[in-house]
């Protein structure tokens, strides 16, 4: 072996060793992921006097209809233990069909807003049709006389196709009324967890052209819909235990009662599977919330801001 062949040898070997370096034992990881844990529940901690339990349950609300266990942050983790940014770092937004200027604004409002909420990428791919969706996936429905379309077909014959490889979800948003199926009047949006893809209608969110308070109400619940179903698409079940957006809804009127943020245990879920620092998060949810006139939800996200500093 003459000198050059031996530098190249000992040079690469020195290489290797640098970056074998640089990898992280499996006890420095986990030693890391606890370190990280022991914060998220010491700010948990801190914000839980701003949310409040949930209250008495109302005849005909989603919990006067459907038995549901919830679900603790620990429950969680026990199905997620690895962030799932790691593996999927981007949320895209897919429109379905056509949009008047002052929805599309929605629409950007929304990729914004979701970009804040869930401290991750948000892209908006491009328009798809549905001019020529098949008979099956379109129906009227009896009573109200209402085009509609059907969730389910939305879900996994388009959008999940569409999926990009590096999509933590896809959501599909569109001005449609959706059915989600047999003995289903409508739904509001619906998402799976398995396939990383939900829909979600602002059909039924009010006038986007009203009055300056109906627009707010309007961006308000299409808001309140876009991150309860990514939450479902990220894992987290329906909150029980707090007032909170994960919380289920059977009507308009339940849904305008609930929260746009979760609470301590469901946003502890997307600090640790969205890798988030939650000050940062606070802080761009504040000056979303200012810039759009919504001023309870600014004012409590100063506060979380106020109680994470202390």
């Amino acid at each position: 072996m003459n000198r050059r062949h031996f530098l190249a040898l000992t040079g690469g070997l020195a290489a290797q060793t640098a970056t074998l370096l640089r990898v992280p034992s499996a006890e420095a990881a986990a030693a890391a992921a606890k370190s990280r844990l022991d914060r998220i529940a010491e700010t948990k901690a801190r914000i839980l006097p701003l949310h409040s339990k949930k209250g008495p349950v109302r005849p005909g609300d989603w919990l006067d209809e459907h038995k549901e266990d919830g679900q603790s942050f620990a429950q969680f983790l026990t199905t997620h233990k690895t962030p799932a940014q790691k593996q999927y770092p981007t949320l895209y937004v897919q429109p379905l069909g056509t949009f008047t200027k002052s929805q599309r604004a929605i629409v950007d409002h929304t990729v914004d807003f979701m970009s804040r909420f869930y401290g991750m990428p948000t892209k908006v791919l491009p328009d798809v049709s549905l001019a020529k969706l098949p008979a099956k996936a379109r129906r009227v429905h009896p009573t109200w006389d209402v085009p509609q379309v059907l969730s389910t077909h939305l879900l996994y014959e388009v959008l999940k196709p569409l999926r990009p490889t590096d999509a933590a979800a896809v959501l599909g948003l569109t001005a449609e009324d959706l059915w989600p199926g047999k003995n289903w009047n409508y739904v509001f949006g619906q998402a799976s967890l398995s396939e990383r893809v939900g829909v979600w209608s602002i059909y039924r969110n009010g006038d986007v052209d009203g009055t300056p308070e109906e627009q707010k109400l309007f961006l308000q619940r299409t808001l309140g819909t876009a991150t309860h179903e990514t939450g479902h698409m990220f894992g987290i079940q329906h909150c029980i235990a707090y007032e909170c957006g994960m919380n289920g809804s059977n009507s308009q009127e339940e849904g305008d009662r609930q929260p746009l943020e979760f609470c301590p245990e469901c946003q502890a879920k997307l600090w640790w599977t969205c890798n988030l620092d939650w000050s940062v998060r606070f802080q761009k949810l504040e000056e979303f919330a200012q810039a759009h006139d919504l001023q309870e939800e600014a004012e409590f996200w100063k506060k979380s801001r106020a109680a994470i500093a202390k």
